[in-house]
């Protein structure tokens, strides 16, 4: 097997889908971490008024939390497919499985942490409001999801193009 460069097969290759797995978990990440800390201020400000609602209104912050395991997974399915001689196809592909799952998990996490900050809040103040707010944050969180079912089948078609 020789490693000379062909047109197809070029020696940068696989920078691209470095890329797409370094993508996938600092943008999820980076949503997460947001939807994490704008939840837990409305968190922390809610629990003054109304402390016996506190683990009630966590789930917010879970459901950030979720998005930066989306962004884990891409990372290491993308991660698993690296070679030294890729294709420059594989490459992108793989870029663009982790753009699509980092972006909508950034997307997403704003969505959870605006939606949770004002939800909790709100919800402390009018109980009923809780459920509202729960299919609010669903809404938000599926954006990640279907950034996730993207990268996931993209990645499947990376994985059939060799050198």
């Amino acid at each position: 097997m020789s490693l000379v460069a062909t047109e197809y097969c070029p020696v940068y290759s696989p920078f691209f889908g470095v890329m797409g797995a370094t993508s996938a978990i600092v943008f999820c990440c980076f949503g997460a971490a947001y939807g994490t800390a704008k939840s837990g201020v409305g968190l922390t400000s809610m629990g003054v008024l109304r402390p016996d609602l506190i683990i009630k209104g966590i789930v917010p912050i879970i459901m950030a939390g979720i998005i930066g395991i989306y962004g884990l997974v891409v990372s290491v399915l993308i991660g698993n497919g690296f070679a030294q001689r890729m294709s420059l196809y594989a490459g992108f592909i793989q870029l663009g499985a982790g753009l699509s799952v980092g972006l909508a998990g950034m997307a997403a996490g704003f969505a959870v942490g605006i939606v949770g900050d004002a939800g909790v809040r709100a919800s402390a103040q009018q109980p009923r409001l809780f459920t509202g707010m729960i299919l609010v944050l669903i809404f938000a969180e599926v954006l990640a999801l279907y950034g996730l079912i993207v990268a996931l089948i993209l990645n499947t078609k990376a994985s059939g193009s060799e050198c």
